[in-house]
């Protein structure tokens, strides 16, 4: 499977829990020592393509909102878009890709953002699929413990999309409300994933186990050999508990590829 990264997503870019120092490199390096993972470099996302999902009052904004760092936000954000775009390339011809990358998108809508989100990555993924290729219709699982406002606002209207954001309030009841949305979901082009690891046990939901997100990789991937012909993606989201993170990624990626 392929792992999307660029060790620019080292650098720190902002304030914010998401752009910490230290927050990749434990994914990183447990994603590299097992050989089953290629690692594929991006390149920052055309400006067309952020165009598809967002304003250019908000692309302004974020270029301009620069901080005191080595990278500017704009770049960093631009390369995530970017890598997300890669992803979906790959993924549209059946093979499997996680992007490991920040900043997370899932709550940057079309002219605005939030929660540590810049650009939508998965809306400019996305909407580039369906102007590039045969992949229209989407199902997306956002498993990040908060809601993809900015998933719902950008694509929901746009008829074309199936969006989940499981709630429960244990683990097995989480477990059996992605597997019965996922046994009736509509038909798809391609599967998709906001993955965020903030739901995890010692992360900020507390809720969801190594062999959960074992499991919720398998379902996507047992889903996307059944409906759309092997096509599926993931992007990561949240994930604050650096360590732990990096094992529940291993697991989801174990389970997705």
């Amino acid at each position: 499977m392929k792992i999307i990264f660029d060790k620019k997503y080292f650098e720190v870019y902002d304030h914010t829990p998401a752009g910490d120092a230290g927050r990749l490199e434990p994914a990183y390096k447990t994603l590299k020592g097992d050989s089953q993972y290629e690692f594929v470099n991006p390149k920052s996302a055309p400006l067309e393509a952020l165009e598809r999902a967002h304003s250019m009052n908000q692309i302004e904004y974020i270029k301009k909102n620069n901080h005191s760092f080595k990278i500017k936000l704009y770049d960093i954000a631009r390369l995530a878009a970017g890598g997300a775009i890669l992803c979906a390339d790959i993924a549209k011809s059946g093979n499997p890709a996680f992007g490991l990358i920040r900043p997370p998108g899932h709550h940057a809508s079309y002219d605005s953002c939030w929660g540590f989100c810049y650009f939508n990555n998965i809306a400019v993924s996305l909407l580039h699929l369906r102007e590039t290729s045969e992949c229209k219709r989407a199902f997306i699982l956002d498993f990040d413990l908060h809601v993809g406002d900015g998933n719902i606002n950008i694509l929901e209207p746009l008829k074309d999309y199936e969006i989940l954001n499981p709630h429960a309030n244990t683990e097995d009841s989480y477990l059996k409300k992605v597997k019965e949305r996922l046994e009736n979901a509509q038909d798809c082009d391609i599967i998709v994933a906001s993955a965020g690891f903030d739901q995890g046990v010692d992360d900020w939901g507390n809720l969801l186990s190594p062999d959960a997100y074992f499991l919720i990789g398998t379902m996507m991937k047992e889903f996307a050999e059944k409906r759309c012909n092997g096509r599926r993606y993931a992007l990561l989201e949240g994930g604050y508990n650096f360590k732990k993170m990096a094992i529940n990624i291993k697991s989801f990626c174990d389970g997705f590829g």
